[in-house]
């Protein structure tokens, strides 16, 4: 395998947006394009990632236009990706691959969605179509619902009291808050208070509207290619070190939620592929769709024991000054959850922050970063480890 690098990354800033899908992902397209020192003639195929469109704009067939869009040329193929919330990192996946392999020395990956245009109803209907359509969703099941068991059989399993859990998952919200407040791109920018979780609406019992994640509009974009091809063109290429991605079933074959096995295969691969553990991981960009996912992920990347990692936000283990940075981009808990476009916005953040350019949210001495997306209800994971040397 040949030695592949990112050479540059963009998105535009979450929330809700007015542009289409097309135009964001233009946006946030030509901003890694220009970051990478490449040209738009140069790349040789684009890996696109929207789950969405056919229900946010009638639109399913959407990659031809996204490279049309960029100015890519038409020797370049365009195919897009659904992976649920996973989509891009999945597609980066592909694309790392296939430049190791030999197939291209450069290719441009990223997503888009529209998700918060469409509401609260439509998009979680459409959400939910990441679940099992014979047993889980004609139940009613959402993934909330999904998250929200979750937290309850955790609660049960290393018996700790479920306030006391309520009140560590909060700590998870007030942390992400408070990195999405340092983040100009992230959908939430404004600190909050463990109060302002456990007084906000119940959605799910035990999770609040807090400990959930927003629908979000936005896009972002990676330029992938082998190194020696941009060695020259950026001062600080960032070199992909180990990949994994792992497939699960519906949930009634998973049984023990606290256990998300799916990625703790994924995060092995990883770890096997980069020559590295747990313990070398200086930062982490992971899947918090709801509070309780984040102490999940942490369990299972073996940061922390299971059972053990549910109050390392409460001590501050998993903020700036802690002994593992989780997610200092605010998480899609405040930077925000367009899910097409979220796993290249978790690479770029990591990107950034192993180049140092992260301001007030760098997280010091960042050498090797970790990026984690979960699909649907525990069915994709893919994991992403990057280095800067």
């Amino acid at each position: 395998m040949r030695e592949v690098a990112i050479a540059g990354v963009g998105m535009t800033k979450f929330g809700i947006s007015e542009k289409s899908n097309l135009e964001m992902f233009a946006e946030a397209g030509l901003e890694a394009i220009e970051g990478s020192g490449v040209e738009p003639k140069d790349i040789q195929a684009l890996f696109f990632g929207n789950c969405l469109g056919p229900f946010e704009e009638g639109q399913a067939h959407m990659a031809p236009f996204a490279a049309s869009e960029l100015g890519l040329p038409m020797s370049a193929p365009a195919t897009r990706f659904e992976a649920a919330c996973a989509t891009s990192t999945v597609a980066f996946r592909h694309a790392a691959y296939l430049v190791g392999a030999g197939v291209y020395d450069i290719v441009l990956v990223g997503g888009t969605e529209r998700a918060a245009a469409m509401g609260t109803s439509l998009a979680t209907r459409t959400f939910a179509m990441g679940s099992q359509s014979k047993y889980e969703s004609p139940a009613g099941l959402t993934f909330p619902g999904v998250f929200a068991m979750a937290a309850h059989m955790y609660a049960k399993k290393y018996t700790i009291p479920l306030d006391e859990l309520k009140r560590c998952m909060a700590e998870v919200a007030v942390k992400n808050h408070y990195n999405g407040s340092l983040n100009p791109k992230a959908h939430f920018q404004k600190e909050i208070t463990v109060d302002t979780v456990l007084n906000s609406m119940m959605v799910a019992d035990p999770l609040q509207l807090f400990d959930c994640c927003p629908f979000s509009d936005g896009a972002s974009a990676v330029v992938v290619a082998e190194a020696n091809k941009v060695r020259g063109l950026v001062a600080h290429p960032i070199y992909v070190a180990g990949m994994g991605q792992a497939s699960a079933g519906a949930l009634y074959l998973q049984k023990d939620l606290t256990r998300v096995r799916a990625r703790e295969t994924s995060i092995k691969h990883a770890y096997e592929e980069a020559g590295v553990g747990p313990e070398d991981i200086d930062v982490c960009e992971l899947h918090d769709c709801f509070t309780i996912a984040e102490i999940l992920a942490i369990e299972s990347f073996g940061f922390y024991d299971f059972g053990k990692g549910y109050d390392a936000a409460l001590i501050g283990e998993t903020g700036f000054k802690g002994k593992k940075v989780i997610n200092p981009s605010g998480g899609l808990k405040a930077k925000g959850h367009p899910i097409g476009a979220t796993g290249t916005a978790q690479i770029t953040e990591i990107v950034q922050q192993l180049r140092g350019e992260c301001g007030e949210r760098q997280v010091e001495g960042a050498k090797i970063g970790l990026v984690d997306t979960l699909g649907g209800d525990f069915g994709t994971l893919c994991n992403i480890i990057l280095r800067s040397s």
